[in-house]
């Protein structure tokens, strides 16, 4: 047995125990340590490289970018914990619900606001789906129409910037990128950094929001009894105030943030500590920073990040022993073999996250597939950024597509009985479909992605 033909069956075997659901960074690890042994025994394979291993994990507890990922979901979990996401639901979904389609396209903006201050897509959903979707009902919104909605506006975490996701695959494609050098003899390549991801997701993020509700408005125009406007006795002047209150301290939360970010002022690990102290800042002028609240948030950052750490440590011990099994080099043959040379490549990849999408969790590509085929890409001409830019938005899609899409268990874990799962399911179509075409919008014209970093930067 050659060493390729035993990367391949590692790789498969991992896939497969991840489809069964065994947990993820113990599976990775365990079929390395396996597959390690296996090789070593058959003598294709030196147990020796394992001794690099520890000089990984080093790299990771010293990878200064990946500090920003608990800064990040402790300033999201506080902000959702203390209602200051609540607040701002109940003040937009006033301001635009008076019009047919409006309640629906202000979840939409608010799904924006907290992706931009919050970027956890759990929370997002959940907040949303136990405020909005019971006034989305009462107002007589067909039941497809107001979880899809709700399900796709929670997403928008996963590309509007400060996005956990783009930190976590930044990280990867910077390794990528120092790999496809090494294949193309280039000795000097261009950095790839969090800050490019932030601001090359801007366009491609804001381009998504308005088609989604460019959607909920022709929606409506077709179909006016799902979406009808919702009753309020308030004052329009009265629900501007309100709005203008409650909108006004997460939005210049979100200027801090990206703001110091894309002007260059901090790095994404500095600006993250700036969103943590101005989260728990808001939550205090609220009176919600309680020492209970400060508990939850605390225990709640640890758990979240300890899952994503653990998993990169699991992901790095698996990547070591598949290349050591030449199993890069397998990958590098086969996609360069294909027909339509980059472009074709590119499609199968772009095809092959889709469908793992609907079985595998974002953080388990993102770890796995994107090291293994990141490095081929781009060695063939693939620029980084926007090769990121376009994993990402395929990436969002996941958390919609059934049966494992992740938005859809946490709205379905907050929804009244009587909303049936089937119309859920049905609801999130669309907004797949929607985000299918921004992919291939951003493929045929990659400027979207690339424009804003090169003119900033």
């Amino acid at each position: 047995m050659t060493p390729e033909i035993l990367s391949m069956i590692m790789f498969f075997t991992t896939l497969t125990l991840l489809l069964f659901g065994f947990p993820v960074a113990f599976t990775l690890a365990g079929s390395a340590l396996f597959f390690g042994f296996l090789g070593d025994y058959l003598d294709i394979f030196n147990f020796r490289m394992m001794g690099f291993f520890p000089q990984r994990i080093f790299g990771v507890m010293i990878n200064e970018p990946l500090v920003a990922v608990p800064l990040f979901i402790f300033m999201g979990i506080m902000l959702e914990k203390t209602k200051i996401a609540a607040g701002l639901l109940q003040s937009i979904g006033e301001l635009f619900g008076t019009t047919k389609g409006g309640l629906g396209i202000g979840v939409v903006i608010v799904g924006m606001l907290l992706a931009a201050s919050t970027g956890i897509v759990g929370a997002t959903v959940v907040t949303m789906g136990m405020l909005s979707l019971p006034t989305m009902l009462k107002a007589g919104y067909d039941q497809k129409i107001a979880t899809g909605t709700i399900c796709a506006a929670g997403t928008l975490g996963q590309i509007i910037p400060p996005s956990i996701v783009l930190v976590l695959l930044a990280d990867i494609l910077q390794g990528a990128n120092e790999e496809a050098a090494l294949i193309s003899g280039n000795l000097a390549p261009e950095p790839i950094t969090a800050i490019d991801l932030f601001a090359g997701a801007m366009m491609p993020g804001m381009m998504l929001v308005c088609m989604f509700i460019l959607f909920i408005y022709i929606y409506a125009k077709i179909y006016p009894l799902s979406c009808p406007p919702i009753e309020t006795t308030r004052s329009r002047l009265e629900i501007y105030i309100e709005a203008f209150k409650n909108v006004l301290p997460p939005l210049i939360l979100i200027l801090l943030v990206l703001g110091s970010i894309l002007l260059g002022i901090a790095t994404p690990t500095e600006s993250a500590s700036v969103g943590a102290a101005g989260a728990s800042l808001l939550a205090f002028a609220k009176g919600e920073l309680t020492f209970k609240n400060l508990k939850d948030v605390s225990f709640s950052t640890v758990k979240l990040s300890s899952f994503v750490f653990v998993i990169l440590i699991g992901a790095s011990m698996f990547s070591l022993v598949f290349r050591g099994f030449n199993g890069d080099e397998l990958i590098e043959h086969v996609l360069g073999g294909l027909p339509g040379g980059q472009v074709g490549a590119l499609i199968i990849v772009m095809l092959a996250i889709f469908v793992l999408g609907f079985f595998l969790d974002y953080i388990e590509i993102i770890f796995v597939i994107v090291p293994l085929v990141g490095p081929v890409l781009i060695a063939n001409g693939a620029d980084p950024l926007w090769l990121g830019i376009m994993i990402s938005l395929n990436l969002q899609t996941s958390f919609l597509t059934p049966p494992f899409g992740f938005s859809l268990f946490f709205l379905r874990g907050v929804a009244p009985p009587e909303i049936q799962t089937k119309n859920i399911y049905r609801g999130v179509i669309p907004y797949i479909g929607i985000q299918v075409i921004a992919i291939i919008v951003v493929g045929f014209i990659p400027e979207i992605a690339t424009w804003l970093p090169r003119k900033i930067f």
